[in-house]
This record gives C-alpha cells, structure tokens and sequence, in this order.
C-alpha cells in the first residue's frame, strides 16, 4: 500500500527542512572524510629505523654506506650487511640489514665507495622492511666482523653487553613483503561516510520523503509532549 505523505507541509517549510538536513550531512560528511583520511595516512605511514617499537611495523633506513655481506642465509637466500644512516647534523649510526642476494648489484656503488673501490659519492639508498630479532649467533658474527667495517677514528669496541645499545637488538630485513593489514576502523568510518553521501543525495532529489518523515517525526513529537504536559496537570 502506498504511503500518503504529509500534504501539510509548504513548498517553503519543505525547502528549510532540507537546506537543514544538507547542511548536517555536509558537516559529517566533512568530518568523516578527515578522519578517513588521517587513518588511512597513519596506515600508509612508514617509520624510521630509529622509531619502531614492534616487530610488526614497517620501516626503513636511508643507507649512505654498507660493508659486504658477513653473514648469510641458504634457505631464504639473503645476506647479511652493516650499514651506516647518516643525520644532517653530521652524526651517524650504524645498523644491520638484511637484502636478498640477488639484490646486491642495486647497492654495488655504495659498498664499493665505502671500501674506497671509486671515488664517486653514490645517491643514498632508502630501504624498507620489517624488525627481526637478532639472534646470538648472528651477534657473536656481527661482534667479529664489525671492526672491518666502522670507520678507523671509532674508538667504541662493540661487545655483547653494549651490542644492543650501538646496533639494536634487530636488523631491518628488507626481504619482507609489506603486509597490507585490515584496518576495522577506517572501513566502519568509510562506511558510515558511504551511508551518509547516500542519505544526502536522496534528501536533494527525493521531493517528499524525507521531508515528510522529518515533519511527521516532529509532529508526533510534539502531539506526545503536548499528551504529556496535559497528564500532569
């Protein structure tokens, strides 16, 4: 059976209600779209070495000098390397990284400047990857090999009870695929937001409905306060 709508309502008082009603949607609608957008950018953001907490948070290191491989790994294929991020400030620090073997041609020019092979000054190198938690003998290996690799001036002799304060307790493994995880919260606010554009458009090209239960809804409103205020009397 088709529904009468609310004849009452002027051509004019119709219009109020639904400039009224965009207007909210519109201010939702904004509001939702930044928030969508800073959870989305807090996803997409890819820390610093220097800034990770855990183990599942993507990162990187800008690599401006790297030693040859010191360790490697025949399952998987991958090797080994220190590397050197420096600051703009001067200062530098030095981390483990591992790449996938057949990835070595891509650094070439920065291991071979860092062991004074050319002259040419190589473009830093920014690399990404996931924390993986160093294990004692991958320690005891980067303990023996690392005075091949720090500058001579270095006077900080790397042991096992300052390893973790010079070097961290992880490596940067760059042979690890990114994970795009689901995030709950961005898809109930992109599905809100979806919802709400919809409700905005029905409210511009629908000529009575929405309108209509809008005035209905405060009518009847208004009939049970009226009721009420005469109950307590």
């Amino acid at each position: 059976m088709k529904k009468i709508y609310n004849d009452k309502i002027s051509p004019e008082k119709r219009f109020i209600i639904k400039i009224l009603l965009c207007s909210v949607y519109l201010i939702v609608i904004t509001i939702l779209s930044v928030c969508s957008y800073k959870i989305y950018q807090e996803k997409q953001n890819i820390k610093s070495w220097s800034e990770v907490s855990s183990a599942d948070e993507y990162a990187y290191i800008e690599v401006s000098k790297m030693s040859e491989k010191f360790a490697y790994y025949s399952t998987n294929k991958k090797s080994i390397h220190f590397v050197i991020e420096e600051e703009e400030t001067g200062a530098w620090h030095t981390y483990l990284i591992a790449i996938k073997d057949s990835d070595y041609s891509k650094y070439k020019e920065i291991i071979d400047y860092t062991y004074d092979r050319t002259d040419k000054v190589p473009k830093p190198i920014k690399v990404y990857g996931y924390p993986v938690v160093i294990t004692d003998e991958l320690k005891q290996m980067a303990i023996e090999n690392i005075t091949n690799f720090l500058p001579a001036e270095n006077e900080v002799v790397i042991t096992n009870d300052n390893f973790n304060d010079y070097l961290t307790n992880s490596y940067l493994d760059t042979t690890i695929e990114r994970e795009d995880n689901f995030n709950i919260l961005l898809f109930i606010t992109v599905l809100i937001l979806f919802i709400i554009v919809i409700l905005f458009f029905i409210t511009i090209f629908d000529k009575n409905k929405i309108t209509s239960n809008i005035d209905d809804l405060v009518d009847e409103l208004k009939e049970k306060y009226l009721k009420s205020k005469e109950n307590n009397k």
